[in-house]
């Protein structure tokens, strides 16, 4: 038992009531509660110095000890990959993630992500092989680089689910554009749902799109070249490919989306850039433990400038 882990922890307000193994199972996100109910029968755990029971609650203010007796069960392989740090303090990570790097293993893809980075840099910190879990807050496209936002604990992980679901967080992308638009600023607030007709991940603005939801994006343009443009896109909602699915709704697709921009003009956009040109350049929130309000600049890699540089000397 030398190398068990064990800690004290105060049962937060949001937990009061749980049971002992959810109430474990937010502090300690890489072990299953199934693994948690284990530890916590064998007698690992106390409440107020007292052994608890798998079935115990636990409620505000008492004091859970815990000997992580077993190793965790559900975690992120670590990678030593690297990663942009743009911020870090005790309860975050906010990265600038490169284009073609997915935020956590899904799918095929079960390495080289953003998560599994992170569980590398997170064990190095901590010494102790995935005590902490990088929680992926938000989504960003595999292609689509920039800002993304990771809660190293529960939280944090919740506080900024909250405002994300509220739509209390400002964001800020930049895209390069096929054509001009004949406004400096412009917006889109239809409707996104699935496409009625097309299988796979495919979003839309149909009349018959299911399950659409109200979206809104603001757009202003920041530089226009011959047939492209530079713009700068503030999503107000949070709906999946936003951005992308309302610029080619408006007639002006992203270059080289493949999804939203697939037509006899992509092959020229793959010699521009060879993956849609979007990226998330800034976010403002409130910090979800002290309440500061934050902002958070991110810049764009180089082959989003490269493009920008080729549409300049056209």
């Amino acid at each position: 038992m030398e190398s068990a882990y064990e800690t004290d922890l105060i049962v937060e307000e949001y937990l009061d009531g749980s049971r002992i193994d959810r109430f474990l199972s937010r502090h300690f996100r890489n072990y299953s509660t199934q693994r948690l109910q284990r530890i916590v029968q064998a007698g690992f755990a106390k409440v107020n110095g007292t052994p608890a029971g798998p079935l115990q609650r636990v409620f505000r203010g008492q004091q859970v000890n815990i000997v992580l007796a077993e190793p965790p069960d559900k975690t992120y392989e670590p990678e030593h990959l690297p990663l942009e740090i743009l911020f870090e303090d005790a309860w975050l990570i906010i990265v600038n993630k490169p284009p073609g790097m997915i935020a956590h293993p899904a799918g095929n893809i079960l390495s080289g992500t953003v998560a599994n980075a992170l569980q590398y840099y997170l064990d190095q910190q901590t010494g102790l092989r995935s005590l902490l879990r990088p929680g992926i807050v938000h989504r960003l496209d595999q292609f689509t680089s920039g800002i993304l936002i990771v809660a190293k604990e529960h939280l944090a992980h919740r506080g900024l689910s909250i405002q994300f679901q509220k739509n209390q967080i400002s964001k800020a992308y930049l895209a390069i554009v096929r054509h001009n638009p004949k406004q400096d600023s412009f917006e889109n607030g239809a409707a996104i749902g699935e496409h009625p007709t097309q299988t796979g991940v495919c979003m839309s603005t149909h009349p018959q799109a299911l399950r659409a939801k109200t979206a809104f994006t603001r757009f202003e343009v920041l530089e226009r070249f011959q047939d492209h443009a530079l713009v700068r896109a503030f999503p107000q909602t949070g709906r999946l490919h936003q951005i992308r699915v309302h610029l080619a709704d408006l007639g002006f697709p992203i270059i080289s989306d493949d999804f939203y921009g697939n037509d006899e003009r992509l092959l020229a956009d793959l010699n521009l850039i060879n993956r849609q040109a979007l990226h998330a350049e800034q976010i403002e929130f409130a910090h979800p433990v002290t309440g500061l309000r934050m902002k958070i600049a991110a810049g764009a890699p180089d082959d989003f400038h490269q493009a920008l540089e080729r549409l300049r000397n056209t």
